[in-house]
């Protein structure tokens, strides 16, 4: 038997396409009309669930000649708050809801503590939703945004619904470009400019905050092209380096200039070591291994000891298994005479490896970046 909300609940659960930027201002909520507007132009039947404008103009004119779902009128004490009407979206049923400021908490005594929990129920009732929200928000980066602005966000949107949406974009401009617009009255009333400005809005923040948003929808899309890509090859988005340590003396250098490397990549650090199945390592090698060790674990890196009589085969198959960008190694030890008899790591690390750059040290240079 067909209930009769089996219509509201079809199968087939709505995409979610998230807006994200770094700070109020950006223009998430400008960027979703637009792109919603252009879908409408193409026959697909979109309405505004939520528009939170700010009072800015842009903003303003862009919804203008929209089909709003009317707000939900909430009496709280001796006062009339509004919310999203989410059963009335439901209900009208549309193929998108433009839907503002997911991190949003709903009036107590709401149905739902958080905006995002109604958009989950939109989403599961087969209707697309676009919606928007600010880097600041995402549970994971509560105490980092906390301690780059020294404001703690109340309002947070689990990491969940930033992984299961179908689409994440940001919505990027300059720290200068969004100071100009504060300081131009688009973003916040002019009795708040300079409040902002000497608080939330000063470069530094913004900077590390753009970063953390565009750092955020890169995981997002490495991490897709790992699930989607055969064999998990693909184009690695983030950088990684991978520095190859051995039992001579110039490693630890090596391992300071591959750390400076990283560091300067803002990159995750890797440290490997390719142990020969068929020699036993000296009381004052292994030594020097161990303190490899522990100067990675001191950069934040991660240490890698593998058994293997092909140093090369074993380096190219660490490099593809933690897809790695950069790889450091030192220069050759061995005579001349040698490298045309067997050839050389790097030519054979050359032939193995695609599209990983390869950094050769000669020990003059990894002595003279020691500190």
């Amino acid at each position: 038997m067909t209930s009769a909300n089996s219509s509201l609940y079809p199968v087939r659960r709505g995409k979610h396409k998230i807006f994200i930027g770094m700070a109020p201002g950006v223009g998430k909520t400008f960027r979703m009309l637009e792109e919603g507007h252009a879908l409408k132009q193409e026959g697909i039947d979109v309405v505004i669930g939520l528009l939170e404008t700010h009072g800015r103009k842009e903003t303003m004119e862009k919804a203008e000649g929209w089909e709003i779902v009317p707000r939900q009128q909430i009496p709280r004490g001796g006062l009339t708050l509004t919310e999203m009407d989410t059963e009335a979206i439901l209900k009208r049923s549309p193929q998108l809801a433009l839907i503002d400021e997911l991190a949003h908490t709903n009036v107590p005594g709401s149905l739902r503590e958080k905006r995002y929990e109604d958009v989950q129920l939109i989403l599961a009732a087969g209707i697309d939703v676009y919606s928007t929200m600010n880097i600041q928000h995402l549970e994971s980066l509560n105490d980092l945004v906390a301690r780059i602005t020294g404001v703690v966000v109340r309002e947070r949107v689990p990491d969940r619904i930033l992984e299961e949406a179908d689409e994440v974009v940001v919505i990027d401009v300059t720290p200068e470009t969004l100071q100009e617009r504060l300081l131009e009255g688009k973003i916040y009333a002019t009795e708040k400019i300079q409040q902002s400005l000497d608080n939330f809005f000063q470069r530094r923040n913004l900077i590390a905050l753009r970063e953390l948003a565009l750092r955020e929808v890169a995981d997002n899309i490495e991490e897709d092209a790992i699930a989607s890509s055969p064999n998990g090859k693909f184009c690695n988005v983030h950088e990684r380096v991978l520095v190859c340590v051995s039992t001579y003396p110039n490693s630890v250098q090596l391992l300071r200039r591959g750390a400076r490397l990283a560091n300067y990549m803002n990159a995750p650090l890797y440290v490997l070591f390719v142990a020969d199945p068929e020699r036993f390592l000296t009381k004052e090698e292994s030594l020097h291994i161990h303190t490899c060790e522990k100067l990675c674990k001191e950069f934040s890196g991660t240490f890698i000891r593998v058994t293997n009589s092909q140093i090369a085969k074993a380096i190219a198959e660490v490099a593809e298994k933690y897809h790695i960008t950069q790889i450091v190694i030192g220069e050759s030890q061995r005579s001349r005479w040698q490298m045309f008899l067997k050839g050389s790591l790097t030519q054979r690390l050359v032939r193995l490896l695609k599209n990983v750059d390869l950094h050769i040290i000669s020990s003059e240079k990894a002595s003279s970046s020691k500190r």
